[in-house]
């Protein structure tokens, strides 16, 4: 069953932090990347389950995809994905959740 596919404000602002990083030192890499970021979202809408759960939420419905060093975070409902972020893997993911008061 195909889902839809849609990127939250917050997450969308995590993408667009992270081209506009990569793209000081390559314009080019960084829109070769964010390609490659959204279309792993894009494929969530036929394979939605095959993310890992992720372990610092302990939630069969928020899962992730690497991309890179980033991890691309979302949650599934029975219709839709929601990407929820899009965030460094080095980054503590429970801080910076709660610092930014994110659901």
């Amino acid at each position: 069953m195909a889902r839809k596919v849609a990127w939250t404000e917050t997450a969308w602002q995590d993408i667009e932090d992270a081209a506009n990083y990569i793209a000081k030192d390559s314009p080019h890499y960084a829109a070769s990347f964010i390609r490659e970021a959204r279309d792993a979202a894009r494929s969530l809408s036929q394979l939605a389950e095959r993310g890992r759960v992720v372990p610092e939420f302990n939630n069969i419905n928020v899962r992730e995809l690497f991309v890179g060093s980033y991890r691309l975070l979302y949650q599934l409902t029975a219709q839709n994905v929601y990407i929820i972020g899009f965030i460094h893997g080095a980054r503590d993911l429970l801080a910076l959740w709660e610092r930014e008061n994110r659901p």
